[in-house]
């Protein structure tokens, strides 16, 4: 199941207001505690191949999203035409979702591996602070909602809302970002035209009020075809899961951040 226009328009929106217009000749003013990840907009675990949000100042001269104009090769544009706006990771370009004076949403490049890495905004030759970011192999979080709900699509590409909950044994589709190395590989910033599973899938784990559940109900996990940077689980909901249930992802050791719920109705 491809992402809803919405969920693509949510890569590339504001969260916070800001100004239309950056100070001209200003350098870009941030810092490593503004950069969070997209999908729950937490500062903390980051990995390569994770869709992440800067905040800051002056960071663009206008407020531009991705188009299909500014794709090139299959890939994300390392900036967007007209706003002289780059962000370097370790000095590798990293893909661009959306710039505005007050926010950058970008792609961390995949081909990092984890540790230290240093991060530096551009702006039309002039440049910001090095701030140094740590990265892990994986870094879960699911796009939500609202601040307690998980975005989870049903079979027929509507949401599981309070007011039209998932039932037990309904297959949904969760979104995150964050989950670290697929199979086949893909180059930086490359958009997959299709399916490419976790290579970590035997360490892959969607816990329910905590527990993890059987791997058969795992139908898929992998990139979401047509968006860089962006994964979906494809889920079959056990017979028995409770009512609203906290939904967490773990790769391993790392896990998702707690509170997120699953909107479902028990029989």
């Amino acid at each position: 199941m491809r992402a809803a226009p919405w969920l693509l328009a949510a890569l590339a929106v504001s969260r916070l207001a800001g100004a239309e217009q950056a100070g001209k000749g200003v350098a870009p003013a941030y810092s490593a505690a503004s950069l969070v990840n997209s999908a729950n907009n937490l500062a903390g675990a980051l990995a390569p191949n994770t869709i992440v949000t800067l905040y800051g100042e002056n960071l663009a001269y206008q407020t531009r999203a991705v188009s299909p104009g500014d794709l090139s090769q299959g890939r994300l544009p390392t900036t967007l035409t007209g706003t002289g706006v780059r962000v370097l990771v370790q000095n590798i370009p990293a893909g661009i979702y959306y710039v505005s004076p007050n926010q950058i949403n970008l792609l961390i490049p995949g081909e990092l591996l984890p540790g230290p890495a240093r991060l530096q905004v551009i702006q039309d030759g002039r440049a910001g602070p090095e701030v140094q970011i740590r990265l892990r192999r994986a870094a879960p979080a699911l796009y939500q909602l609202d601040a307690n709900t998980a975005i989870a699509v049903r079979a027929g590409g509507g949401l599981a809302t309070a007011e039209a909950p998932a039932r037990p044994g309904e297959v949904i589709v969760l979104y995150a970002t964050g989950l670290g190395e697929v199979v086949p590989p893909l180059a930086a910033g490359e958009i997959p035209r299709g399916a490419a599973s976790l290579k970590r899938l035997s360490e892959f784990a969607v816990l329910l009020d905590g527990l993890a559940i059987e791997a058969s109900n795992i139908l898929y996990a992998g990139v979401t075809p047509g968006f860089a940077g962006l994964y979906q689980i494809n889920l079959r909901l056990p017979a028995t899961t409770g009512s609203n249930p906290e939904v967490r992802l773990a790769v391993g050791e790392e896990c998702s951040p707690p509170g997120v719920r699953l909107a479902v109705e028990s029989n």
